[in-house]
Protein backbone atom coordinates (compact mmCIF):
# COMPACT_ATOMS: atom_id res chain seq x y z
CA UNK A 1 0.00 0.00 0.00
CA UNK A 2 1.48 3.23 -1.13
CA UNK A 3 1.51 5.75 2.27
CA UNK A 4 0.64 8.47 -0.55
CA UNK A 5 -2.88 6.86 -1.55
CA UNK A 6 -5.69 7.76 0.50
CA UNK A 7 -8.42 5.58 2.06
CA UNK A 8 -11.09 5.39 4.96
CA UNK A 9 -8.24 4.38 7.43
CA UNK A 10 -6.14 7.52 6.73
CA UNK A 11 -9.69 9.30 7.12
CA UNK A 12 -10.50 8.33 10.53
CA UNK A 13 -6.61 9.03 11.44
CA UNK A 14 -7.06 12.78 10.53
CA UNK A 15 -10.44 12.74 12.05
CA UNK A 16 -8.58 11.74 15.47
CA UNK A 17 -6.04 14.25 14.67
CA UNK A 18 -8.40 17.16 13.81
CA UNK A 19 -10.08 16.36 16.62
CA UNK A 20 -6.83 17.04 19.02
CA UNK A 21 -7.20 13.63 19.94
CA UNK A 22 -3.37 12.62 18.54
CA UNK A 23 -0.83 14.62 17.02
CA UNK A 24 0.17 13.30 13.22
CA UNK A 25 3.67 12.08 14.50
CA UNK A 26 2.03 10.61 17.52
CA UNK A 27 0.62 7.79 15.74
CA UNK A 28 1.75 4.68 16.75
CA UNK A 29 0.52 1.24 15.13
CA UNK A 30 1.80 -2.26 15.67
CA UNK A 31 1.82 -5.77 12.82
CA UNK A 32 1.42 -8.31 15.81
CA UNK A 33 1.68 -11.88 14.23
CA UNK A 34 1.25 -15.14 15.89
CA UNK A 35 4.26 -17.21 15.47
CA UNK A 36 2.55 -20.21 15.06
CA UNK A 37 3.48 -20.52 10.95
CA UNK A 38 5.05 -18.64 8.57
CA UNK A 39 3.23 -15.46 7.35
CA UNK A 40 1.37 -15.47 4.08
CA UNK A 41 0.38 -12.86 1.95
CA UNK A 42 -2.53 -12.27 3.96
CA UNK A 43 -0.43 -11.01 6.79
CA UNK A 44 1.27 -9.21 3.92
CA UNK A 45 -1.32 -6.67 3.21
CA UNK A 46 -1.82 -6.26 7.47
CA UNK A 47 1.87 -5.33 7.92
CA UNK A 48 1.94 -3.01 5.05
CA UNK A 49 -1.15 -1.14 6.60
CA UNK A 50 0.55 -1.14 9.99
CA UNK A 51 3.97 -0.25 8.93
CA UNK A 52 2.90 1.94 5.77
CA UNK A 53 0.11 4.05 8.45
CA UNK A 54 3.10 4.73 10.75
CA UNK A 55 5.71 5.87 7.78
CA UNK A 56 2.63 8.61 6.46
CA UNK A 57 1.91 10.20 9.29
CA UNK A 58 5.48 10.27 10.57
CA UNK A 59 5.13 7.48 13.55
CA UNK A 60 5.98 4.29 15.03
CA UNK A 61 5.03 0.90 14.66
CA UNK A 62 5.58 -2.11 16.77
CA UNK A 63 6.59 -5.58 15.84
CA UNK A 64 5.40 -7.31 18.67
CA UNK A 65 4.66 -11.35 18.99
CA UNK A 66 1.14 -12.65 19.94
CA UNK A 67 2.50 -15.55 21.61
CA UNK A 68 -0.78 -16.06 23.99
CA UNK A 69 -1.46 -19.45 22.58
CA UNK A 70 1.88 -21.32 23.36
CA UNK A 71 0.33 -24.58 21.83
CA UNK A 72 1.96 -24.09 18.19
CA UNK A 73 4.45 -21.28 18.81
CA UNK A 74 8.13 -21.70 18.44
CA UNK A 75 10.92 -19.46 17.99
CA UNK A 76 11.92 -20.66 14.36
CA UNK A 77 8.21 -19.16 13.66
CA UNK A 78 9.38 -15.49 15.09
CA UNK A 79 12.89 -15.91 12.87
CA UNK A 80 11.19 -16.33 9.90
CA UNK A 81 8.34 -13.41 10.38
CA UNK A 82 11.43 -10.86 11.12
CA UNK A 83 13.31 -12.19 7.86
CA UNK A 84 10.11 -11.64 6.28
CA UNK A 85 9.20 -8.06 7.66
CA UNK A 86 12.90 -7.11 6.72
CA UNK A 87 13.24 -8.58 3.62
CA UNK A 88 9.48 -6.06 2.48
CA UNK A 89 11.92 -3.54 3.76
CA UNK A 90 9.93 -2.20 6.75
CA UNK A 91 12.00 -1.67 10.33
CA UNK A 92 10.21 -2.08 13.66
CA UNK A 93 13.62 -0.74 14.56
CA UNK A 94 14.02 -0.99 18.93
CA UNK A 95 10.34 -1.82 19.18
CA UNK A 96 10.18 -5.45 19.07
CA UNK A 97 8.02 -6.67 22.03
CA UNK A 98 6.16 -10.34 23.28
CA UNK A 99 2.96 -10.69 24.05
CA UNK A 100 4.39 -12.90 26.69
CA UNK A 101 5.93 -10.18 28.18
CA UNK A 102 3.07 -8.75 29.80
CA UNK A 103 1.97 -11.89 31.22
CA UNK A 104 2.39 -10.21 35.08
CA UNK A 105 0.67 -7.26 34.39
CA UNK A 106 -2.47 -9.10 32.26
CA UNK A 107 -2.25 -11.32 35.72
CA UNK A 108 -2.68 -8.35 38.02
CA UNK A 109 -4.99 -5.97 35.81
CA UNK A 110 -7.24 -9.22 35.57
CA UNK A 111 -7.32 -9.04 39.60
CA UNK A 112 -8.09 -5.43 39.75
CA UNK A 113 -11.41 -6.52 37.57
CA UNK A 114 -12.23 -9.12 39.91
CA UNK A 115 -11.88 -6.70 42.56
CA UNK A 116 -14.12 -4.08 41.19
CA UNK A 117 -16.56 -6.80 40.47
CA UNK A 118 -15.84 -7.28 37.32
CA UNK A 119 -14.74 -10.34 36.63
CA UNK A 120 -15.10 -13.79 38.28
CA UNK A 121 -14.23 -17.68 38.44
CA UNK A 122 -16.76 -20.13 36.08
CA UNK A 123 -16.97 -23.76 36.98
CA UNK A 124 -19.23 -24.44 33.39
CA UNK A 125 -16.61 -26.91 31.27
CA UNK A 126 -15.65 -26.02 27.65
CA UNK A 127 -18.71 -27.89 26.70
CA UNK A 128 -21.11 -26.69 29.18
CA UNK A 129 -20.32 -22.73 28.30
CA UNK A 130 -21.01 -23.95 24.48
CA UNK A 131 -24.27 -25.67 25.37
CA UNK A 132 -27.34 -23.58 24.62
CA UNK A 133 -28.41 -24.49 27.90
CA UNK A 134 -26.27 -21.46 28.97
CA UNK A 135 -24.84 -20.09 25.67
CA UNK A 136 -28.16 -19.01 25.30
CA UNK A 137 -29.32 -17.91 21.61
CA UNK A 138 -30.29 -14.56 19.87
CA UNK A 139 -34.11 -14.33 21.90
CA UNK A 140 -32.76 -16.02 25.67
CA UNK A 141 -30.19 -15.04 27.45
CA UNK A 142 -26.79 -16.28 28.07
CA UNK A 143 -26.95 -18.30 31.97
CA UNK A 144 -23.57 -18.06 33.77
CA UNK A 145 -24.25 -20.30 37.63
CA UNK A 146 -21.53 -18.50 38.92
CA UNK A 147 -21.94 -14.86 37.93
CA UNK A 148 -22.50 -13.64 41.66
CA UNK A 149 -19.30 -15.58 43.06
CA UNK A 150 -17.91 -13.87 45.90
CA UNK A 151 -14.82 -11.47 45.22
CA UNK A 152 -13.18 -13.01 47.84
CA UNK A 153 -13.98 -17.10 46.84
CA UNK A 154 -13.17 -15.90 42.80
CA UNK A 155 -9.68 -14.08 44.24
CA UNK A 156 -8.72 -17.46 45.81
CA UNK A 157 -9.53 -19.79 42.97
CA UNK A 158 -7.98 -17.40 40.71
CA UNK A 159 -4.93 -17.26 42.33
CA UNK A 160 -5.27 -20.68 42.57
CA UNK A 161 -5.70 -21.71 38.99
CA UNK A 162 -1.97 -19.72 38.15
CA UNK A 163 -0.67 -22.03 41.29
CA UNK A 164 -1.38 -25.09 39.21
CA UNK A 165 -3.67 -26.69 41.63
CA UNK A 166 -6.83 -27.63 39.43
CA UNK A 167 -6.65 -29.35 35.88
CA UNK A 168 -7.35 -27.93 32.37
CA UNK A 169 -10.88 -27.29 31.70
CA UNK A 170 -11.61 -27.06 35.46
CA UNK A 171 -12.12 -23.33 35.76
CA UNK A 172 -12.26 -20.19 33.84
CA UNK A 173 -11.94 -16.46 34.62
CA UNK A 174 -15.49 -14.61 32.57
CA UNK A 175 -15.56 -10.81 32.20
CA UNK A 176 -18.72 -9.73 33.96
CA UNK A 177 -20.79 -7.80 31.14
CA UNK A 178 -24.33 -8.51 30.01
CA UNK A 179 -25.24 -12.09 29.35
CA UNK A 180 -28.42 -10.46 27.04
CA UNK A 181 -26.39 -9.45 24.68
CA UNK A 182 -26.86 -9.41 21.15
CA UNK A 183 -23.84 -9.50 20.62
CA UNK A 184 -22.50 -13.17 21.89
CA UNK A 185 -18.64 -11.72 22.34
CA UNK A 186 -19.87 -9.92 25.15
CA UNK A 187 -21.73 -12.27 26.87
CA UNK A 188 -19.41 -12.89 29.48
CA UNK A 189 -16.35 -14.40 27.73
CA UNK A 190 -13.36 -15.75 29.06
CA UNK A 191 -10.44 -14.22 29.81
CA UNK A 192 -8.47 -16.51 31.17
CA UNK A 193 -8.01 -20.57 30.94
CA UNK A 194 -5.55 -23.08 32.20
CA UNK A 195 -3.67 -24.21 29.87
CA UNK A 196 -0.39 -26.91 30.91
CA UNK A 197 1.68 -26.87 28.03
CA UNK A 198 5.33 -25.48 27.73
CA UNK A 199 5.17 -21.84 26.36
CA UNK A 200 8.92 -20.80 23.76
CA UNK A 201 10.09 -18.05 26.40
CA UNK A 202 8.19 -18.40 29.19
CA UNK A 203 9.06 -22.23 30.02
CA UNK A 204 6.74 -23.76 32.39
CA UNK A 205 6.25 -20.56 34.88
CA UNK A 206 2.80 -19.70 33.55
CA UNK A 207 -0.61 -22.56 33.25
CA UNK A 208 -2.90 -19.93 33.13
CA UNK A 209 -3.15 -17.67 29.98
CA UNK A 210 -5.30 -14.42 28.74
CA UNK A 211 -7.61 -15.30 25.92
CA UNK A 212 -6.41 -12.79 22.57
CA UNK A 213 -9.14 -10.28 23.14
CA UNK A 214 -8.20 -9.39 26.83
CA UNK A 215 -4.72 -9.51 26.32
CA UNK A 216 -4.60 -7.70 23.15
CA UNK A 217 -5.75 -4.64 24.20
CA UNK A 218 -3.99 -4.06 27.01
CA UNK A 219 -0.68 -4.92 24.96
CA UNK A 220 -1.77 -2.17 23.20
CA UNK A 221 -2.55 0.56 25.66
CA UNK A 222 0.74 -0.36 27.38
CA UNK A 223 2.93 -0.22 24.69
CA UNK A 224 1.07 3.78 23.59
CA UNK A 225 -0.63 2.19 20.40
CA UNK A 226 -3.20 4.67 19.04
CA UNK A 227 -4.70 2.17 16.41
CA UNK A 228 -5.29 -0.92 16.20
CA UNK A 229 -5.85 -2.07 12.40
CA UNK A 230 -6.86 -5.31 12.55
CA UNK A 231 -8.49 -7.18 10.02
CA UNK A 232 -12.70 -7.22 9.60
CA UNK A 233 -13.35 -10.48 11.28
CA UNK A 234 -12.51 -8.19 14.69
CA UNK A 235 -15.30 -5.86 14.21
CA UNK A 236 -17.40 -7.81 16.78
CA UNK A 237 -14.51 -7.52 19.32
CA UNK A 238 -14.41 -4.55 18.71
CA UNK A 239 -16.73 -3.75 21.90
CA UNK A 240 -15.12 -5.81 23.86
CA UNK A 241 -11.60 -3.98 23.08
CA UNK A 242 -13.32 -0.91 24.34
CA UNK A 243 -14.66 -2.63 27.37
CA UNK A 244 -11.51 -3.93 28.67
CA UNK A 245 -9.69 -0.38 27.76
CA UNK A 246 -12.76 1.67 29.49
CA UNK A 247 -12.19 -1.18 33.17
CA UNK A 248 -8.26 -2.09 33.32
CA UNK A 249 -6.62 0.90 35.28
CA UNK A 250 -4.16 2.09 32.85
CA UNK A 251 -2.28 5.36 32.46
CA UNK A 252 -2.98 5.83 28.73
CA UNK A 253 -0.66 8.07 26.55
CA UNK A 254 -0.99 9.79 24.31
CA UNK A 255 -4.42 8.42 24.54
CA UNK A 256 -6.76 5.27 24.90
CA UNK A 257 -5.88 2.83 21.75
CA UNK A 258 -8.70 2.83 18.52
CA UNK A 259 -9.45 -0.33 16.88
CA UNK A 260 -10.18 -0.04 12.80
CA UNK A 261 -11.24 -2.75 11.07
CA UNK A 262 -10.27 -3.22 7.34
CA UNK A 263 -10.87 -5.92 4.64
CA UNK A 264 -8.87 -9.09 4.40
CA UNK A 265 -7.18 -10.36 1.54
CA UNK A 266 -8.59 -13.35 0.03
CA UNK A 267 -6.67 -14.90 -3.14
CA UNK A 268 -8.47 -17.28 -6.07
CA UNK A 269 -6.99 -21.04 -5.75
CA UNK A 270 -5.37 -20.03 -2.30
CA UNK A 271 -5.95 -21.12 1.01
CA UNK A 272 -5.10 -18.50 3.75
CA UNK A 273 -5.87 -20.34 6.82
CA UNK A 274 -2.67 -21.07 8.88
CA UNK A 275 -4.05 -24.26 10.24
CA UNK A 276 -4.74 -25.81 6.74
CA UNK A 277 -1.33 -24.20 5.69
CA UNK A 278 0.38 -25.79 8.72
CA UNK A 279 -1.20 -29.10 7.74
CA UNK A 280 0.12 -29.52 3.97
CA UNK A 281 3.65 -29.12 5.46
CA UNK A 282 2.80 -31.80 8.49
CA UNK A 283 1.64 -34.04 5.69
CA UNK A 284 4.30 -33.28 3.79
CA UNK A 285 2.07 -33.11 0.31
CA UNK A 286 4.59 -29.52 -0.12
CA UNK A 287 7.84 -29.08 0.37
CA UNK A 288 7.56 -27.38 3.65
CA UNK A 289 6.47 -23.58 4.34
CA UNK A 290 8.79 -22.16 1.33
CA UNK A 291 6.53 -24.83 -1.36
CA UNK A 292 6.91 -22.44 -4.67
CA UNK A 293 3.12 -22.57 -4.68
CA UNK A 294 2.44 -21.87 -1.07
CA UNK A 295 0.91 -18.10 -0.22
CA UNK A 296 3.57 -17.83 2.25
CA UNK A 297 5.98 -15.18 1.83
CA UNK A 298 9.16 -17.32 2.02
CA UNK A 299 7.19 -19.14 -0.30
CA UNK A 300 6.95 -16.63 -2.98
CA UNK A 301 10.46 -15.26 -2.30
CA UNK A 302 11.83 -18.99 -3.63
CA UNK A 303 9.33 -18.94 -6.50
CA UNK A 304 10.99 -15.70 -7.40
CA UNK A 305 8.43 -12.85 -6.47
CA UNK A 306 9.74 -9.47 -5.11
CA UNK A 307 9.24 -7.14 -2.43
CA UNK A 308 8.52 -4.30 -5.06
CA UNK A 309 5.76 -6.96 -6.78
CA UNK A 310 4.05 -7.68 -3.72
CA UNK A 311 4.13 -4.15 -2.34
CA UNK A 312 2.50 -2.72 -5.89
CA UNK A 313 0.14 -5.69 -5.73
CA UNK A 314 -1.19 -4.62 -2.30
CA UNK A 315 -1.24 -1.07 -3.58
CA UNK A 316 -3.18 -2.20 -6.19
CA UNK A 317 -6.25 -4.24 -4.60
CA UNK A 318 -6.22 -1.10 -2.04
CA UNK A 319 -7.79 -1.00 1.64
CA UNK A 320 -12.01 -0.85 1.78
CA UNK A 321 -14.19 -2.45 4.18
CA UNK A 322 -15.60 -5.02 2.34
CA UNK A 323 -14.18 -8.64 1.76
CA UNK A 324 -13.65 -9.65 -1.93
CA UNK A 325 -11.89 -12.21 -3.73
CA UNK A 326 -8.61 -10.79 -5.55
CA UNK A 327 -7.98 -13.04 -8.85
CA UNK A 328 -4.59 -14.43 -8.49
CA UNK A 329 -3.61 -13.21 -11.84
CA UNK A 330 -3.22 -9.64 -10.85
CA UNK A 331 -0.76 -11.03 -8.40
CA UNK A 332 1.11 -12.68 -11.19
CA UNK A 333 0.51 -9.74 -13.68
CA UNK A 334 2.48 -7.14 -11.10
CA UNK A 335 5.39 -9.54 -11.12
CA UNK A 336 5.50 -10.10 -15.14
CA UNK A 337 5.10 -6.11 -15.51
CA UNK A 338 9.05 -6.04 -13.39
CA UNK A 339 10.54 -8.56 -14.80
CA UNK A 340 9.92 -7.45 -18.45
CA UNK A 341 11.50 -4.57 -17.90
CA UNK A 342 14.73 -6.02 -15.76
CA UNK A 343 15.06 -9.70 -16.09
CA UNK A 344 18.06 -11.11 -17.83
CA UNK A 345 17.13 -13.25 -21.11
CA UNK A 346 18.48 -16.57 -21.54
CA UNK A 347 17.77 -19.72 -23.26
CA UNK A 348 16.38 -22.87 -21.86
CA UNK A 349 15.60 -26.25 -23.71
CA UNK A 350 13.53 -28.09 -21.46
CA UNK A 351 12.60 -31.49 -23.56
CA UNK A 352 15.51 -31.46 -25.66
CA UNK A 353 15.99 -33.12 -29.10
CA UNK A 354 19.30 -33.28 -30.47
CA UNK A 355 19.74 -31.80 -33.99
CA UNK A 356 23.14 -32.33 -36.16
CA UNK A 357 23.30 -29.66 -38.75
CA UNK A 358 24.96 -31.70 -41.85
CA UNK A 359 27.03 -29.10 -43.33
CA UNK A 360 28.50 -27.28 -40.92
CA UNK A 361 31.89 -28.24 -39.80
CA UNK A 362 32.29 -30.68 -36.67
CA UNK A 363 35.30 -28.67 -35.03
CA UNK A 364 34.04 -25.80 -35.50
CA UNK A 365 32.64 -22.89 -32.80
CA UNK A 366 31.42 -19.73 -33.29
CA UNK A 367 29.89 -17.39 -31.20
CA UNK A 368 26.53 -15.18 -31.78
CA UNK A 369 25.20 -11.46 -29.77
CA UNK A 370 22.29 -12.14 -28.32
CA UNK A 371 20.54 -9.69 -26.22
CA UNK A 372 20.58 -9.50 -22.03
CA UNK A 373 17.19 -7.61 -22.64
CA UNK A 374 15.70 -6.05 -25.63
CA UNK A 375 13.92 -3.55 -23.54
CA UNK A 376 16.82 -2.19 -21.98
CA UNK A 377 20.01 -1.92 -24.24
CA UNK A 378 22.56 -0.52 -21.22
CA UNK A 379 22.09 -4.42 -20.06
CA UNK A 380 24.52 -5.16 -22.96
CA UNK A 381 24.58 -8.60 -24.66
CA UNK A 382 26.19 -12.19 -24.38
CA UNK A 383 28.03 -14.63 -26.85
CA UNK A 384 26.14 -17.97 -27.05
CA UNK A 385 28.59 -21.05 -28.89
CA UNK A 386 27.05 -22.77 -32.51
CA UNK A 387 28.20 -25.81 -33.19
CA UNK A 388 27.25 -28.95 -35.33
CA UNK A 389 25.12 -30.34 -32.45
CA UNK A 390 22.59 -28.22 -31.54
CA UNK A 391 19.29 -28.99 -29.03
CA UNK A 392 15.85 -27.44 -29.71
CA UNK A 393 12.57 -27.88 -27.70
CA UNK A 394 10.60 -31.37 -28.70
CA UNK A 395 7.49 -28.74 -28.96
CA UNK A 396 9.57 -27.21 -31.91
CA UNK A 397 9.40 -30.22 -33.86
CA UNK A 398 6.50 -32.12 -35.79
CA UNK A 399 7.12 -35.36 -38.03
CA UNK A 400 3.56 -34.78 -38.87
CA UNK A 401 3.27 -30.59 -38.26
CA UNK A 402 -0.15 -29.67 -38.09
CA UNK A 403 -1.70 -26.79 -39.87
CA UNK A 404 0.17 -23.39 -39.85
CA UNK A 405 2.88 -25.03 -37.90
CA UNK A 406 5.92 -22.78 -38.43
CA UNK A 407 8.49 -24.43 -36.12
CA UNK A 408 11.20 -27.19 -37.81
CA UNK A 409 9.09 -30.13 -39.51
CA UNK A 410 10.56 -32.44 -42.78
CA UNK A 411 11.23 -29.78 -45.83
CA UNK A 412 10.59 -27.08 -43.82
CA UNK A 413 13.07 -23.89 -43.01
CA UNK A 414 12.73 -22.35 -39.90
CA UNK A 415 15.44 -19.37 -38.28
CA UNK A 416 17.83 -20.57 -35.45
CA UNK A 417 17.49 -17.32 -32.76
CA UNK A 418 20.05 -15.02 -33.38
CA UNK A 419 21.83 -17.40 -35.58
CA UNK A 420 21.16 -19.41 -39.00
CA UNK A 421 18.61 -20.68 -41.35
CA UNK A 422 18.23 -24.50 -40.96
CA UNK A 423 16.13 -26.58 -43.48
CA UNK A 424 15.07 -30.25 -41.84
CA UNK A 425 16.61 -32.89 -44.30
CA UNK A 426 15.83 -36.36 -42.42
CA UNK A 427 15.42 -37.68 -39.08
CA UNK A 428 17.08 -40.43 -37.19
CA UNK A 429 15.09 -42.63 -34.40
CA UNK A 430 15.38 -44.72 -31.98
CA UNK A 431 14.79 -48.49 -31.83
CA UNK A 432 11.68 -47.87 -30.31
CA UNK A 433 10.53 -45.26 -32.71
CA UNK A 434 11.30 -42.25 -30.44
CA UNK A 435 13.56 -39.04 -32.24
CA UNK A 436 17.37 -40.06 -31.83
CA UNK A 437 18.33 -36.46 -33.45
CA UNK A 438 17.14 -34.62 -36.64
CA UNK A 439 19.57 -33.48 -39.80
CA UNK A 440 19.44 -30.03 -40.74
CA UNK A 441 21.60 -27.85 -43.32
CA UNK A 442 22.19 -24.88 -42.63
CA UNK A 443 22.12 -21.24 -44.97
CA UNK A 444 25.46 -20.12 -43.94
CA UNK A 445 25.40 -16.94 -45.84
CA UNK A 446 22.18 -15.93 -43.76
CA UNK A 447 23.96 -15.40 -40.22
CA UNK A 448 21.77 -13.71 -37.32
CA UNK A 449 18.77 -15.43 -39.53
CA UNK A 450 18.46 -12.66 -42.28
CA UNK A 451 18.56 -14.86 -45.71
CA UNK A 452 20.38 -12.75 -48.59
CA UNK A 453 17.28 -13.66 -50.86
CA UNK A 454 14.74 -11.88 -49.53
CA UNK A 455 12.95 -14.75 -49.06
CA UNK A 456 10.69 -14.88 -45.91
CA UNK A 457 11.37 -17.07 -42.77
CA UNK A 458 7.51 -17.67 -41.04
CA UNK A 459 9.43 -19.46 -37.94
CA UNK A 460 11.90 -18.42 -35.24
CA UNK A 461 13.34 -21.32 -32.47
CA UNK A 462 15.67 -20.94 -29.58
CA UNK A 463 18.35 -23.47 -29.27
CA UNK A 464 21.43 -24.40 -27.23
CA UNK A 465 24.96 -25.68 -28.65
CA UNK A 466 24.88 -29.87 -27.38
CA UNK A 467 28.51 -29.50 -26.35
CA UNK A 468 28.07 -26.37 -24.45
CA UNK A 469 24.88 -26.85 -23.13
CA UNK A 470 24.50 -26.95 -19.02
CA UNK A 471 21.96 -30.00 -17.74
CA UNK A 472 19.73 -28.54 -15.32
CA UNK A 473 15.80 -29.20 -13.89
CA UNK A 474 12.75 -26.88 -14.77
CA UNK A 475 9.96 -26.54 -12.51
CA UNK A 476 6.65 -26.15 -13.77
CA UNK A 477 4.28 -23.98 -10.89
CA UNK A 478 0.90 -23.43 -11.26
CA UNK A 479 -2.38 -23.02 -8.99
CA UNK A 480 -2.23 -25.51 -5.96
CA UNK A 481 -6.16 -25.48 -6.04
CA UNK A 482 -8.02 -25.68 -8.83
CA UNK A 483 -11.70 -24.24 -7.58
CA UNK A 484 -11.23 -20.19 -7.33
CA UNK A 485 -12.91 -19.57 -4.30
CA UNK A 486 -11.25 -22.30 -1.89
CA UNK A 487 -13.31 -20.71 1.12
CA UNK A 488 -16.59 -21.79 -1.04
CA UNK A 489 -16.21 -25.31 -1.16
CA UNK A 490 -19.49 -27.77 -1.40
CA UNK A 491 -20.61 -29.68 1.75
CA UNK A 492 -18.67 -32.75 2.13
CA UNK A 493 -15.97 -31.66 0.27
CA UNK A 494 -12.56 -30.96 1.57
CA UNK A 495 -9.23 -28.85 0.22
CA UNK A 496 -7.71 -32.12 -0.91
CA UNK A 497 -10.66 -32.57 -3.21
CA UNK A 498 -9.16 -29.25 -5.18
CA UNK A 499 -5.79 -29.77 -5.11
CA UNK A 500 -4.60 -29.54 -8.55
CA UNK A 501 -2.14 -32.29 -9.62
CA UNK A 502 -0.49 -30.20 -12.21
CA UNK A 503 0.52 -27.61 -9.66
CA UNK A 504 4.16 -28.59 -9.73
CA UNK A 505 5.20 -30.48 -12.87
CA UNK A 506 9.21 -31.13 -12.86
CA UNK A 507 11.18 -31.42 -16.03
CA UNK A 508 14.59 -33.39 -15.46
CA UNK A 509 17.35 -33.24 -18.40
CA UNK A 510 16.52 -29.42 -19.74
CA UNK A 511 19.28 -27.95 -21.68
CA UNK A 512 20.59 -24.48 -20.95
CA UNK A 513 22.93 -22.32 -22.19
CA UNK A 514 26.65 -21.56 -20.46
CA UNK A 515 25.80 -18.44 -18.99
CA UNK A 516 23.49 -19.79 -16.55
CA UNK A 517 26.26 -22.66 -14.99
CA UNK A 518 26.82 -19.60 -12.36
CA UNK A 519 23.24 -18.53 -11.82
CA UNK A 520 22.85 -17.79 -8.17
CA UNK A 521 19.69 -17.63 -6.05
CA UNK A 522 17.63 -14.38 -6.31
CA UNK A 523 18.91 -13.87 -9.93
CA UNK A 524 15.86 -13.71 -12.40
CA UNK A 525 15.62 -14.38 -15.61
CA UNK A 526 13.14 -14.70 -18.73
CA UNK A 527 14.01 -18.06 -20.49
CA UNK A 528 12.78 -17.99 -24.23
CA UNK A 529 9.16 -18.64 -24.58
CA UNK A 530 8.50 -20.26 -21.33
CA UNK A 531 8.65 -17.52 -18.76
CA UNK A 532 10.15 -15.84 -15.65
CA UNK A 533 12.56 -17.93 -13.90
CA UNK A 534 14.46 -17.55 -10.67
CA UNK A 535 17.41 -20.18 -9.59
CA UNK A 536 15.80 -22.45 -6.59
CA UNK A 537 16.89 -21.51 -3.40
CA UNK A 538 17.08 -25.16 -1.61
CA UNK A 539 18.29 -27.32 -4.37
CA UNK A 540 21.24 -27.13 -7.10
CA UNK A 541 20.84 -26.70 -10.56
CA UNK A 542 16.75 -26.31 -10.59
CA UNK A 543 15.14 -23.17 -11.64
CA UNK A 544 11.80 -22.42 -10.83
CA UNK A 545 9.23 -20.52 -13.19
CA UNK A 546 7.59 -17.55 -11.40
CA UNK A 547 5.15 -16.88 -14.13
CA UNK A 548 4.51 -17.49 -17.37
CA UNK A 549 5.43 -14.79 -20.22
CA UNK A 550 1.67 -13.76 -20.69
CA UNK A 551 -1.35 -13.64 -18.91
CA UNK A 552 -5.06 -13.05 -19.19
CA UNK A 553 -5.80 -10.06 -16.51
CA UNK A 554 -8.04 -7.78 -17.42
CA UNK A 555 -7.15 -4.64 -15.06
Amino acid sequence: MSEASNNFLYELIDEDIANGKVKADEIHTRFPPEPNGYLHIGHCKAMIIDFGTARKYGGKCNLRMDDTNPAKEDTEFVDAIKEDIKWLGFDWEDRFYYGSDYFQKDYELAVGLIKKGLAYVCDLSPEEFRDPKYAGDINHPAVSPCRERPIEESLDLFERMKNGEFPEGKYTLRAKIDLASGNFCMRDPVIYRIKYVEHHRQGTKWCIFPMYDFAHPIQDALEGITHSLCSLEYEIHRPLYNWVIENVDIDYKPCPPRQIEFARLNLTHTVMSKRHLRSLVERGIVDGWDDPRMPTLCGLRRRGYTPDSILDFISRIGVSKSNSLVDIRLLESCIREELDEKATRRICVPRPIKVVIDNYPEDKTEYFSLPNNPKNPEAGTREVPFTTELYIDADDFAEVPPPKFFRMKPEGEVRLMGAYIVKCVGVEKNEDGSIKEIHCTADLEARNGNPLDGRKIKGTIHWVSAPNAVDTTVMLYDNMFTIENVADMPEGKTYEDYMNPNSAVEITGAKVEPALKDAKPGEKFQFVRLGYFTVDSKYTHRFNRIVELKGSFKA
